[in-house]
């Protein structure tokens, strides 16, 4: 495995997913862990990310300088690069062109990291500072035409810095200079491979829970049913899977999934009614951030309530959770260097619930949610719906979550998930949904003046949802999907479509 150290750049966590697509385990931790605490996870190498900060500055980040008597190899990237040149005698300063985005890169070095790699290249920088002294054992590898010190290496400690960013696809052989560092440097074997990956997570939950019971909560989406499903794998008839109808549901949704799961022995799930109840707490709210309080808070108390009533016979120990890598990279869990954007109602377990958190996919990104779920012979039509918020639609219908605009939000995404699927185009987009905009504007009808709510598609691309882009769909199929939602929802007479990147917008809007 590789150790990623997060300087407070969410490109740590692309780089960690490059490191996974050539095979390979990487695990991300805080800048500032020790080098004991690298150990324990006898990592082949280490990769010292990229973040905001200047290493010129007083306060900012630096890593356990032990990391570097290790005997390990180490890659600086970016900041990683510098603050490296830095701690290890070299020196840093803000350089006289500021380079961001693409440059040539001349190779001056092509061994190692550079091995086999054309001598000119194409590199993404993002950057104001540069190397300018190189520490005693260091000799450049690299440069550009306004940076000497672009790579550097020390071949006696396999010590390597570039300046620019391999994990982003803008770096032409980006990927090969990571698999040349994770091979043909720090010798790694490949071991990450989502069957194995699987079977890992199936023996650690057998380990962890031993014959003790868990509860699990069904969203509906993606993650929990693959959570679930790997729980069953493990402990049988000991998982009690929850399905809470908040009421905040897509339409249909808990009768396909609680089907899915009885025909496919989840002997005691147990589903419960609590729509009313959420949207009697949501009443008069508007403010994005307490809507997802009050559902995660609420949602919590349901489950409660269900454990210390009908489960309270069994010996429940553990709640186990649906969280992803996003989730957790979101609410700034993986870097104290991290903002956090916003916070996730499954990431907000009362103590007083009285039981151990489960979180068997906390690792993977969504992609990688989804080949596990394949490898575990999930059916592809659930495996591959578009991510759903855990807040549901109330993080859709902008505002005041009401009976009215959630009825209307449900029938306008149900036109638009089924245009898209009936169109051969819903595969073809990272996520797609529908929003309610909390105005209603004039229109007109026949011949009769309307004032009625505005919907907005939102529809992007993505790998990982860290990053996208609006998706470029046939004005055709758009003017369909308008067309059908205008004609067959009541209350909408306006459709929107939002071609907005994030960032700086989230695909989300709340």
């Amino acid at each position: 495995m590789v150790i990623i150290l997060n300087f407070g750049s969410q490109f740590a966590h692309l780089i960690a997913r490059r490191v996974r697509d050539l095979g390979i385990k990487a695990e991300i931790l805080r800048f500032g862990a020790t080098a004991d605490e690298i150990k324990k996870f006898n990592p082949a190498g280490i990769i010292l990310s990229g973040g905001p900060a200047s290493v010129r500055e007083k306060g900012s980040p630096r890593p356990d300088k032990n990391i570097f008597t290790l005997g390990i190899p180490v890659l600086g990237i970016c900041y990683g690069h510098q603050v490296m040149a830095h701690m290890l005698g070299g020196q840093v300063a803000k350089g006289r062109h500021r380079e961001f985005g693409k440059e040539a890169l001349a190779v001056t070095a092509g061994k190692n990291i550079f091995k086999g790699l054309p001598r000119r290249q194409t590199v993404w920088f993002s950057h104001g500072d540069q190397v300018v002294k190189l520490p005693v054992g260091f000799f450049g590898t690299a440069k550009t035409g306004s940076c000497r010190y672009a790579a550097f290496a020390d071949e006696k400690r396999k010590f390597f810095g570039i300046q620019f960013h391999p994990e982003v696809t803008h770096t032409e052989c980006g990927k090969k200079i990571l698999k040349n560092f994770l091979f043909s440097v720090c010798r790694a074997r490949k071991d990450w491979a989502m069957d194995s990956v699987a079977e890992g997570i199936i023996a650690d939950v057998k380990s962890e829970v031993g014959n003790a019971h868990v509860v699990v909560g069904i969203s509906g989406g993606v993650d929990s049913l693959v959570a679930a499903t790997l729980l069953h794998r493990s402990i049988g008839n000991r998982l009690h899977p929850v399905f809470v109808d908040t009421g905040l549901l897509r339409k249909g949704e808990v009768l396909q999934v609680a089907s899915y799961l009885k025909k496919h022995g989840f002997a005691r799930l147990h589903v419960i009614d609590a729509g009313a109840l959420f949207l009697k707490k949501l009443k008069g709210i508007a403010d994005p951030e307490q809507k997802r309080k009050i559902i995660g808070h609420l949602f919590i108390r349901v489950f409660e309530r269900t454990v210390r009533g009908e489960l309270k016979k069994y010996p429940i120990a553990y709640l186990a959770q649906g969280t992803i890598y996003p989730d957790r990279i979101e609410s700034a869990s993986t870097s104290t260097a991290a903002a956090k954007i916003k916070s996730h109602h499954n990431l907000t377990l009362p103590e007083k619930l009285g039981l151990k958190i489960l979180e068997p996919i906390k690792d993977l990104y969504k992609d990688e949610v989804r080949r596990v779920g394949l490898a575990l012979g999930l059916p592809r039509e659930l495996l591959w719906r578009h991510p759903f918020p855990g807040p549901g639609l109330a993080v859709r219908v902008i505002g005041e979550v009401t009976n009215e605009r959630l009825a209307i939000l449900r029938e306008a995404d149900a036109v638009f998930i089924n245009e898209l699927r009936t169109s051969g185009e819903y595969e073809k987009i990272w996520q797609a949904f529908a929003a309610l905009f909390p105005v209603k504007v004039v229109g007109v009808m026949g011949d009769a003046r309307t004032y009625e709510y505005v919907v907005s598609l939102r529809a992007v691309d993505s790998i990982d949802g860290m990053s996208a882009d609006w998706h470029k769909m046939p004005n055709e199929l758009l003017e369909k999907i308008a067309g059908r939602i205008i004609g067959s929802v009541r209350g909408v007479n306006r459709v929107l479509y939002d071609v907005t990147q994030k960032p700086p917008a989230t695909i989300e809007y709340e």
